[in-house]
């Protein structure tokens, strides 16, 4: 008898529980409760403002008397809600990713959040697998238990060995202000300060004369220094929150990567073995210049969405980290460092085409200016040709295609190249897609279709021979009924 199939009786949330979601509610409904003891206040009655404050208290005390758990018969089973009383369930088969959470506050008291990825149940709000307030060992015992991590109680054997792939360097850092997350992060927080600044009237005032005497080519180059120099400090704080401690090992031949980071919410990922159907390989040309990529897992049963930040491998690092992860990943060697084949003259016409049109358009539009305003806009048109060039010959340069030792591989893109490796046993399906100028150039993307990531893996812009060849190469025999 498998002994993940064992019946376990309904189990309830920690008890500690009651002292987290208490305090998140009273935050969540702080205006209304500012209002009720206003109320309270100015018509004489102290009774709404205990009331107020017991809205949340209870709240919590429902979420933790109606939300309960239990392993039975090979599912895992959630039940809660008190007027709407929901139950969910999944087969242990069907849990491909256990991610473990802990804000500041859980880690005071020794709790975690644990979310189960199944493909299936991963919805918002009330229809996902998450339980959010067990202790840590109890989150520990679980996570092992759901992707089948913990010896059979019968076995002598010893647990399996944990290896340790790869741990932070904190000089990767250097890479945080050339990610376009860390870019997001810096102006997110940007917008948040100015908005601050706006609300309490915390303006300084500004002597504008001096700042005219200073010319205002020199006012624009202090603004950009001075803006670019906050981004790249609050991409690397950022960069810090989110990475802090990332450790990344693998458990047993056969078992699963298990994934921790972070410095105030810290965040445990672990991806069974057996659902790893491949690697994404991340170069944003800020990252390709500074020789730094990153490295995500292509999930089987989890879309793109639903994978988040828990697929990521490799933070932004130095190539050379990349590739060795990746390889120790998917076990060869091959689809990381095989020469890609190119895509023959119409391809490179395509991208060169595509490229350098809007460029001439806006060229163009540059010289009308400069002929009716200034010759300044002459600089534009060059900038506009220029950048056009560089693009088209580096998205070239870029695209390519291999089939090597069990996996497709393709790589596409130039501000953000992004190399996948798919397993071909993953492959679930083909579509061949052509646009009306990729059939004037007798050209054709071949997509392969999987269950995992972004569910789809796109060869750009191949001959038609050359598609079909190709996918019936991965997958033999798919393609057999359709082919004359």
């Amino acid at each position: 008898m498998d002994p993940f199939d064992t019946a376990t009786d309904w189990q309830r949330l920690d008890p500690r529980m009651l002292l987290v979601h208490p305090v998140r509610d009273v935050v969540r409904f702080l205006p209304a409760l500012v209002g009720i003891l206003v109320f309270g206040r100015s018509a004489d009655g102290g009774w709404w403002g205990l009331i107020g404050v017991g809205i949340p208290i209870a709240l919590g005390l429902l979420r933790y008397l109606t939300t309960s758990y239990r392993i039975n018969a090979g599912r895992i089973e959630v039940r809660h809600g008190f007027v709407n009383k929901r139950v969910l369930s999944a087969p242990l088969d069907r849990v491909r990713t256990v991610d473990v959470t802990a804000s500041p506050f859980h880690r005071v008291l020794g709790l975690v959040t644990l979310r189960i990825g199944t493909g299936q149940s991963d919805a918002k709000g009330d229809d996902r697998l998450a339980l959010d307030g067990l202790a840590a060992p109890a989150a520990t015992a679980l996570r092992e238990r759901l992707l089948h991590l913990t010896p059979t109680p019968t076995s002598e054997s010893e647990p399996p060995p944990v290896r340790e792939v790869l741990r932070l360097d904190p000089r990767w850092v250097r890479f945080a202000p050339l990610t376009s997350t860390g870019i997001v992060i810096a102006g997110a927080a940007l917008g948040v300060l100015f908005q601050s600044f706006h609300t309490l009237e915390l303006v300084p005032s500004i002597d504008l004369s001096r700042l005219a005497r200073l010319g205002v080519a020199l006012l624009l180059v202090l603004a950009f220094v001075g803006v670019l120099l906050t981004i790249c400090l609050l991409a690397v704080i950022g960069y810090v929150l989110t990475n802090f401690g990332f450790l990344l090992t693998h458990t047993g031949a056969e078992g699963s990567w298990h994934m921790r980071r972070g410095l105030l919410t810290t965040r445990e990922t672990t991806l069974d073995d057996a659902r790893v159907s491949g690697v994404s390989i991340g170069e944003p040309l800020s990252l390709r210049l500074a020789h730094g990529a990153r490295l995500a897992a292509i999930v089987t049963g989890l879309d793109r969405r639903q994978q988040g930040a828990g697929s990521v491998l490799v933070p932004p690092a130095p190539r050379d980290v990349v590739d060795r992860v990746a390889v120790d990943v998917l076990g060869v060697a091959g689809p990381v460092t095989t020469p890609l084949l190119t895509h023959g003259p119409r391809a490179h016409r395509r991208r060169w085409t595509r490229a350098m049109l809007p460029a001439g358009l806006v060229a163009v539009a540059a010289v009308v200016a400069a002929y009716e305003e200034s010759w300044w806009f002459l600089v534009l048109a060059f900038g506009a040709l220029a950048f056009g060039a560089v693009l088209a010959h580096d998205r070239w340069r870029s695209l390519g295609h291999a089939l090597v030792d069990g996996y497709l591989v393709a790589r596409s893109g130039s501000l953000d190249r992004r190399r996948e490796a798919l397993q071909t046993r993953s492959v679930i399906g083909w579509n061949f897609r052509a646009t009306w100028f990729q059939r004037r150039a007798g050209l054709t993307d071949l997509v392969a279709t999987t269950a995992g990531g972004r569910q789809h893996v796109p060869v750009l812009d191949l001959d038609e021979a050359s598609a079909t060849a190709l996918a019936s190469s991965a997958t033999p025999g798919l393609l057999d009924q359709f082919l004359a």
